[in-house]
């Protein structure tokens, strides 16, 4: 199969869909890489290195699009780049298209067969290709989080761990899957006083019993979630529906209620964000202030760290790309149910409910 690796041209993105020992292990096998020039150059990986490990290097965007029958990226392609795709093409990468109606109308009118990281399941009930991502942004958010209440930026003034005599900072994390338990070992690590919530009761169990008690723990129930909102330093928000837009949890009226420069920061944004007055950000430019609280909504948070993002994002997508690769695009989905339920467009029609149902455009099974 021809396999085509555009350059990321999100702001500040930095990752690639495949990095070069990705590119031999596929090379090997038989297949044909095509790698846009400069698609790896931000984290360390030269043209030279991708065309060693057998890849062809191409100079333009459109060359690379072209080449390829399977495009393999990392960030949800932008409009220039859905106008590039045919029909004959399949897309892999992350979508997040229940926030991004015009992402979507405009992958269903380029007919490709669109898969999407963030919804591919596995037999133990998670999200393969999510997880890395996930323990990416859960760890990066306590580190943001806690740069983000320094006074020059407009937080609180609060260190995180506090020291001797002084207490830590207050952190509550909205959400108990991979991106919030991830969130809570590193602010439990930085000493802080957390608070996870939850609304799966045997959740909440098996983060007591793994943290030994050092998480509070607490259903999430609105009165509950507000009453801990009032004295938080920083909120985590990291609640996800598989497909579909995240619910908003923290609303602008329990914002008012909050400390003056206490810090949000929105791991779902990609998702629509899980905070009323969440709307997301760049790299370059990361933070909004609202009612005196710091909001955080960078939507490709993992770019930050592109080398370590990729890499581990690498190790989860390359069996599925290979599949697809060995036996084509139909007969892989056929095959594997895990990899159906990450189909979100085909034939120019919406094929994920949860999508659909978040946009309003009709679900075809």
């Amino acid at each position: 199969m021809k396999i085509s690796v555009p350059r990321e041209i999100k702001n500040h993105e930095y990752r690639v869909g495949l990095v070069p020992h990705s590119v031999a292990e596929l090379s090997h096998q038989g297949h044909q890489v095509f790698v846009e020039t400069g698609a790896g150059a931000g984290i360390g990986f030269s043209d030279d290195d991708y065309s060693a490990a057998g890849a062809t290097i191409l100079a333009t965007p459109e060359e690379t699009f072209a080449a390829g029958e399977l495009i393999v990226k990392v960030k949800e392609p932008q409009l220039a780049e859905c106008a590039r795709l045919k029909a004959s093409q399949t897309l892999f990468t992350y979508l997040h298209l229940a926030a991004d109606k015009p992402q979507a109308e405009a992958l269903m009118r380029s007919g490709a067969t669109c898969i999407a990281y963030e919804t591919v399941t596995e037999a133990e009930g998670g999200l393969p290709l999510l997880r890395p991502m996930s323990e990416v942004a859960g760890r990066l958010s306590v580190h943001v989080g806690a740069t983000y209440l320094h006074k020059a930026f407009g937080g609180r003034g609060v260190l995180l761990g506090g020291v001797p005599g002084v207490a830590p900072a207050k952190v509550v994390i909205i959400g108990g899957g991979v991106a919030g338990v991830n969130a809570a070992q590193m602010a439990v690590g930085l000493s802080a006083d957390v608070t996870l919530f939850d609304i799966n009761a045997h959740k909440l169990i098996g983060i007591d019993q793994m943290f030994h008690g050092r998480v509070k723990t607490a259903f999430s129930s609105r009165a509950a979630l507000a009453q801990a909102l009032r004295e938080a330093d920083l909120v985590i928000g990291a609640v996800l529906i598989p497909g579909a837009a995240a619910p908003k949890l923290v609303t602008r009226a329990m914002l008012k209620t909050m400390q003056a420069g206490a810090v949000l920061v929105d791991i779902a944004i990609d998702q629509g964000g899980c905070f009323e007055t969440s709307h997301a950000t760049t790299h370059q430019d990361p933070i909004f202030i609202v009612d005196g609280i710091v909001h955080y909504c960078v939507a490709n948070m993992p770019g930050a760290v592109a080398r370590t993002s990729t890499l581990a994002l690498n190790n989860a997508t390359l069996p599925f790309v290979a599949k697809m690769a060995r036996m084509g695009v139909s007969a892989a989905l056929a095959a594997d149910p895990h990899l159906m339920n990450g189909l979100n467009v085909a034939g120019g029609q919406i094929t994920c409910q949860p999508v659909a149902e978040a946009l309003g455009l009709p679900f075809a099974a």
